[in-house]
């Protein structure tokens, strides 16, 4: 089934009405991903591969409401989860900031919720294509992959828009291709793995975020920074810190006790107080913008297309 569906507002189900952009941000994956965009008019539309089929959404707030629309086979599928996209199973009233920069970020940033997408698959592989390579080297990567095996987004998504690929396209790219999206034989490989199972990991989704990321790390290739990446967003996890992370000990570290060289066992200590709520607490020092001066250079991008 595809067609348009008339807009749904108001969202009472949705607790108070969430920053949409804040609350939805960590599904985009760089300025161009082909899965998410916004329009002018304040609009945010993704493209979802959902249990249902392909599926493009579009939310925008209006006069402190929240409207939708949606279309494609998985339009009704998106709609009915909409609210806990926008955060509705989410509770930021449980974070208790125990640091004045952390009481500051919160205040600012009043309407930030934690998204729950209800699918995995679509957060794990771009997380997969992020390991230890820089953002936009990932970024590109996935932009690539979704334009030119995933599928144009239904109904009238902003030009370009795509949906990623299901889990048996991802299986069957051909080797040369992942090597032309620069994309090596390790996370190539441990994405097809994960397609290969994708039914036993989308049933992550509804599990306890310890319990789904356990069932992650199942898959060879898929280790403690990607699971939680993934569950971030897959299940709206508040507590589930990211570790393995060559950045965020050092930028917490930096931000709660001034020590720029705090590695995960400092991190996960200083975020300790935050028990339960600790990515909610990581992610507001990110949004605070208080980092460590850089002393080093950047990580430097690794084209293998050019071996």
């Amino acid at each position: 089934m595809s067609g348009r569906f008339a807009p749904r507002a108001p969202l009472t189900t949705v607790p108070t009405r969430p920053d949409l952009l804040l609350t939805l941000s960590p599904l985009r994956r760089g300025p161009h991903d082909p899965t998410f965009r916004t329009t002018p008019d304040g609009s945010v539309w993704r493209a979802s591969r959902t249990p249902q089929g392909p599926g493009t959404l579009r939310v925008a707030a209006r006069g402190g409401e929240v409207e939708a629309e949606a279309w494609g086979p998985g339009a009704d599928w998106l709609l009915a989860r909409l609210p806990a996209l926008l955060g509705a199973d989410d509770d930021p009233t449980a974070f208790v900031p125990r640091h004045k920069l952390l009481l500051a970020a919160h205040r600012r940033r009043g309407g930030l919720r934690l998204t729950r997408t209800g699918l995995v698959l679509e957060s794990l592989i771009p997380s997969i294509l992020e390991q230890k390579v820089t953002a936009d080297e990932a970024y590109g990567s996935w932009r690539r992959l979704v334009r030119q095996f995933g599928e144009p987004a239904p109904g009238p998504a902003p030009d370009g828009m795509h949906v990623m690929p299901d889990a048996r396209t991802w299986a069957m790219i051909p080797s040369w291709e992942w090597h032309r999206a620069n994309v090596d034989g390790k996370r190539s490989a441990t994405i097809v793995r994960a397609a290969r199972v994708a039914p036993r990991l989308e049933e992550a989704a509804h599990m306890a975020p310890p319990e789904a990321r356990r069932r992650l790390e199942l898959v060879p290739g898929i280790g403690p920074w990607t699971s939680a990446e993934t569950i971030q967003r897959s299940n709206g996890a508040p507590d589930e810190v990211t570790t393995g992370d060559l950045h965020l000990p050092g930028i917490i570290g930096w931000a709660l006790a001034g020590d720029r060289s705090a590695d995960d066992a400092a991190m996960l200590e200083l975020l300790a107080p935050y028990a339960g709520q600790r990515h909610r607490a990581a992610r507001l020092i990110l949004l605070s913008g208080r980092v460590p001066p850089r002393r080093a250079p950047r990580l430097a991008p690794n084209d293998i297309r050019a071996l």
